[in-house]
C-alpha cells in the first residue's frame, strides 16, 4: 500500500475510532448497548488485523503477528460471549484472560524476530554501547515502576495479596505490554528495521492497551464490579492500531548526512523522559504531604544510580571517540603529506617546510637544499619490473634518512627524484655524505643493483623576502642537470664555478 492510500485509510480508521469512543463514553445508547458497541468495534478491528497479517505473512515477524492477532480475536470473542451471552460483567474466568496475555508475548516475539532479521545502525555496537542500551531500558522500566507504584501499583499489590493468584492475570496483562513497549523503544535505537510505520502503530497499540489495563487492574483492586466506559478507551484503540500496523507501508530510511535526526534525538532523550515525569510526580506528591514508603525510596534511588552509571559510561565512550577521532585525523594528515611507497615526506610537505625555513628572518646558518636524481633506476625498473624498482626506491629513502639528522627533511619529489632540506650544513659535504650512502649496491630478491645519484645543491645563507620555494627548487634542479651532464654520480652547487663552466 502506498503512503498516500495508507494516510486516507488511517484517517478513516481514526474517524471511526473517535466516533465509537464518543458514542460509548457519552452513554446515549445505554450501558448494555455501549458495552456491546465497544467490544464489537474491538473484535472487528482485531479480525481485520488478523486477515491483513495473514494475507502477507511471508516475513517471519508477520507470522508471529498472525498468532498474536488470532490470540486477541479469541480473547475478545470469549469476553463478548461471557458478557453478552452469559451476562457476566467481568468474565475473567473464561478463556479471555489467556488470549489477552498471549498477545504481548507473541508481539514481543515478532519484534525480536524483526530486529534480528533487519540491519543495524551506523552507531558502534561494542560492549559499552550495548551496556548503555541495557541501562536505558532499566531506567525506563524503573521510572515507570516508581510512577505506577506511587499512583496505583501499591494498592494493586495489596489486593493481590488478599485476593490470591487470580489477580495475577489482571496485573500481568498491562505489565507484559509495558515490557513490549520498552523493548520496541530500546530496539529502535540500535535496529533501523524497527523504525518503520508498522512498529510505530504496534507501539501505540501497546500504549493504549497498557494504559487501560493498569486502570482496569486498579479498579479491580478497589473492588469494582463494573468498569466505566472511559476506562476502555485504550482497549478500543488497541485493535485499531494493530489493524493500521498490518497495512502500514514499510520504508527503510537510513540517514547518512551526519546531521542529528529525530531517531538520534530520541536516543538521547527517551531514557530521561519517564525519569523526569516520575520525579515531577513524586515532587508534587511529597509537596502535598504524601509520604514515600521504603519501596518507592529504594526504587527511586536505584533509577538515579542507573542514570549516573549511564552518564559515566557515556562519558567514557565520548573520551574514546574523541581519542579515535584525533588519531584518525593525525593518520589522514600523515597520509596526505607523506609518500605512500617510501614513507618519507611528499612534495607538498617538502614545499611547506622549505617555505617555512625561508621565512626565518634571523638566520645565522645556511639553508641547504639537495635535489637528487637516482641514476640507473630506470634500467632496474625496465629489466626487473616495478616491484623490484619500488624496493630500490625504498632502500634509497631509508639510506637518505639514516645519513641525516632527525630534524632534517627527506622527501620523494616524484618518480626517482628525492629532495633533502638541511638547516646549517656545507652543501659539498652534505652532498658527498649522500653519495657515499647511496654508493653501496642494493640487494633485492637476491640480486645486486648498483644505482648512483646526480645531486644539485642550492643554499640560502641569509633571509631574502624575494626568494621563494620554487626559486630554490629551480636552482637545485638546474644544478642537478649540470651534474648529470658532467658524468653523473657527483654534486654540483648552484652558482659554483663548476656550474658556470657548463
Amino acid at each position: 500500500m502506498t503512503l498516500r492510500r495508507f494516510t486516507v485509510v488511517a484517517a478513516a480508521v481514526g474517524a471511526v475510532l473517535v466516533a465509537t469512543v464518543v458514542l460509548v463514553v457519552s452513554g446515549v445508547l445505554g450501558r448494555d448497548a455501549s458495552v456491546a458497541v465497544d467490544k464489537i468495534e474491538q473484535l472487528v478491528f482485531a479480525v481485520a488485523a488478523l486477515a491483513c497479517y495473514a494475507r502477507t505473512a511471508k516475513p517471519r515477524w508477520r507470522r508471529w503477528m498472525v498468532a498474536a492477532m488470532a490470540s486477541l480475536t479469541v480473547g475478545l470473542s470469549a469476553w463478548i460471549w461471557g458478557q453478552q451471552v452469559l451476562s457476566v460483567q467481568l468474565p475473567s474466568s473464561t478463556l479471555a484472560p489467556l488470549g489477552f496475555l498471549l498477545v504481548p508475548v507473541l508481539t514481543l516475539a515478532a519484534v525480536i524476530v524483526l530486529a534480528h532479521s533487519g540491519g543495524r545502525d551506523d552507531r558502534p555496537h561494542d560492549r559499552r554501547s550495548r551496556l548503555v542500551v541495557v541501562i536505558d531500558g532499566l531506567v525506563i522500566v524503573g521510572s515507570l515502576f516508581v510512577l505506577t507504584w506511587v499512583s496505583a501499583l501499591e494498592s494493586m499489590v495489596r489486593a493481590w495479596a488478599t485476593s490470591g493468584p487470580g489477580f495475577v492475570t489482571v496485573v500481568a496483562h498491562p505489565a507484559l505490554y509495558l515490557v513490549t513497549i520498552v523493548s520496541l523503544v530500546v530496539s529502535s535505537w540500535t535496529h533501523r528495521s524497527i523504525r518503520q510505520l508498522p512498529m510505530l502503530f504496534i507501539t501505540l497499540a501497546g500504549i493504549g492497551q497498557s494504559a487501560s489495563g493498569w486502570v482496569f487492574a486498579y479498579l479491580i483492586s478497589q473492588g469494582a464490579d463494573v468498569i466505566p466506559p472511559v476506562a476502555d478507551i485504550g482497549f478500543m484503540a488497541c485493535p485499531a492500531m494493530f489493524f493500521l500496523s498490518s497495512i502500514a507501508p514499510v520504508h527503510h530510511v537510513r540517514h547518512t548526512d551526519g546531521r542529528l535526526h529525530t531517531g538520534d534525538m530520541l536516543y538521547l532523550l527517551v531514557p530521561y523522559v519517564p525519569l523526569m515525569i516520575t520525579g515531577l510526580f513524586i515532587f508534587v506528591g511529597t509537596a502535598t504531604g504524601v509520604r514515600l514508603n521504603p519501596v518507592e525510596i529504594y526504587a527511586g534511588l536505584a533509577v538515579v544510580l542507573l542514570v549516573i552509571v549511564r552518564q559515566l559510561v557515556t562519558l567514557m565512550e565520548n573520551v574514546r571517540l574523541v581519542d579515535e577521532l584525533r588519531i584518525s585525523r593525525e593518520q589522514l594528515r600523515h597520509e596526505a603529506l607523506h609518500d605512500p611507497l617510501t614513507g618519507v615526506a611528499n612534495r607538498v610537505l617538502f614545499r611547506e617546510r622549505l617555505t617555512n625555513a625561508l621565512g626565518v628572518r634571523d638566520r645565522d646558518r645556511p639553508l641547504v637544499l639537495l635535489f637528487i636524481d637516482v641514476d640507473g633506476f630506470k634500467a632496474v625498473n625496465d629489466s626487473y619490473g616495478h616491484a623490484e624498482g619500488d624496493a630500490v626506491l625504498r632502500n634509497v629513502a631509508k639510506r637518505l634518512t639514516h645519513c641525516l639528522r632527525a630534524q632534517d627533511t627527506v622527501a620523494r619529489l616524484g618518480g626517482d627524484e628525492f629532495g633533502v632540506l638541511v638547516d646549517g650544513a656545507d652543501p659539498d659535504e652534505l652532498g658527498g655524505r649522500v653519495l657515499e650512502a647511496l654508493r653501496s649496491p642494493h640487494q633485492v630478491h637476491g640480486r645486486r643493483h648498483e644505482v648512483h645519484a646526480s645531486i644539485g645543491a642550492a643554499q640560502q645563507a641569509t633571509y631574502d623576502p624575494g626568494c621563494t620555494a620554487d626559486d630554490m627548487l629551480g636552482s637545485a634542479d638546474a644544478a642537478m642537470y649540470t651534474a648529470k651532464r658532467l658524468g653523473k654520480g657527483m654534486v654540483v652547487v648552484h652558482g659554483s664555478p663548476l656550474q658556470e663552466l657548463t
